[in-house]
């Protein structure tokens, strides 16, 4: 299998006229096959880019919880939906938890992402 892993930046358009979350951002015929072929890397540099694995705390009565919690946050709500997009090709739940940010907290889904995603490098 060819690795398309140094290529996934060059999907989505960097250049361009305006700021970015401005304009459309599409992916051509040819992207999309790629992704959809691909979801895990394409996922992988979304989250190596603009995302994060965190230790979420919280206390429900008084008692303290800590597990791990993906998220990813982009202003574009193009590359948003693109996010989700492959999300829902790998089988991750997600929910958003504010316009520009998405949070995967499930225990399967974020092991599913650690398989994914990795450490960044």
């Amino acid at each position: 299998m060819q690795s398309y892993g140094v290529h996934w930046p060059c999907l989505l358009p960097q250049h361009g006229p305006g700021k970015k979350h401005e304009r459309p951002i599409v992916l051509t015929d040819w992207q999309r096959e790629i992704v959809a072929a691909h979801p895990g890397d394409f996922v992988r540099g979304l989250f190596h880019s603009d995302g994060c694995r965190v230790a979420n705390r919280v206390t429900v009565r008084g008692r303290a919880y800590v597990y791990p919690r993906y998220m990813f946050s982009n202003e574009s709500a193009d590359i948003m939906g693109l996010c989700q997009w492959a999300l829902d090709l790998l089988g991750v739940s997600w929910r958003m938890n504010r316009r520009n940010s998405l949070s995967v907290a499930r225990r399967e889904a974020v092991a599913a992402l650690d398989r994914h995603v990795g450490p960044k490098s």
